[in-house]
């Protein structure tokens, strides 16, 4: 996340509006979509572009949302697109999941493998994650390669590092 702090009220704001609408999902569903929209290098080009009206942008990309938004989301694009914020849709997005994971009781939870991780073993840290930190969890797994062998795992400001790298290092550290 590059700009949270100007992201944030907005938000904060799209957040405050799925609770009321009873939409929590469907907002999610199209703030990913949104993301997506304004990621495209094609798009990025015409939001850069500042000989582009304005309601010809927002017409533009609620073409393409299509019925993934509903007039108030269409609305909140409006007042991103009006007060030039579209490049703050990533922010955005990934603040309000965190409020939606919050509001749940749900932390979320990263682990980083060298290899993609069977559905049993990933279960496993999720449940070992849910009892350590006493709450529900949102599991994501990545791979990187680079880690070489085992897992480090993220949850907020725990950091459990059981990578061959981060043992190399270790041992690295100790010897020198």
């Amino acid at each position: 996340m590059s700009d949270t702090s100007t992201a944030r009220p907005y938000a904060i704001a799209a957040f405050r509006q799925a609770q009321e609408e009873g939409a929590l999902e469907q907002w999610s569903e199209m703030l990913a979509l949104l993301r997506a929209v304004v990621a495209n290098p094609a798009m990025a080009d015409i939001i850069a572009n500042p000989r582009v009206e304005r309601a010809k942008l927002v017409e533009l990309i609620a073409s393409v949302g299509g019925e993934v938004f509903s007039k108030t989301a269409g609305n909140f694009v409006k007042v991103l697109v009006y007060h030039g914020r579209l490049t703050l849709v990533a922010d955005i997005t990934e603040l309000f999941e965190a409020q939606r994971r919050e509001a749940a009781g749900k932390t979320p939870v990263e682990v980083v493998s060298a290899f993609k991780l069977s559905p049993k073993y990933a279960n496993a840290i999720s449940q070992a994650m849910a009892k350590r930190l006493d709450r529900e969890v949102d599991l994501t797994v990545r791979v990187d390669q680079s880690i070489i062998g085992g897992v480090i795992i993220r949850a907020g400001d725990l950091v459990i590092d059981a990578s061959l790298r981060g043992r190399l290092q270790q041992l690295a550290q100790e010897l020198g």
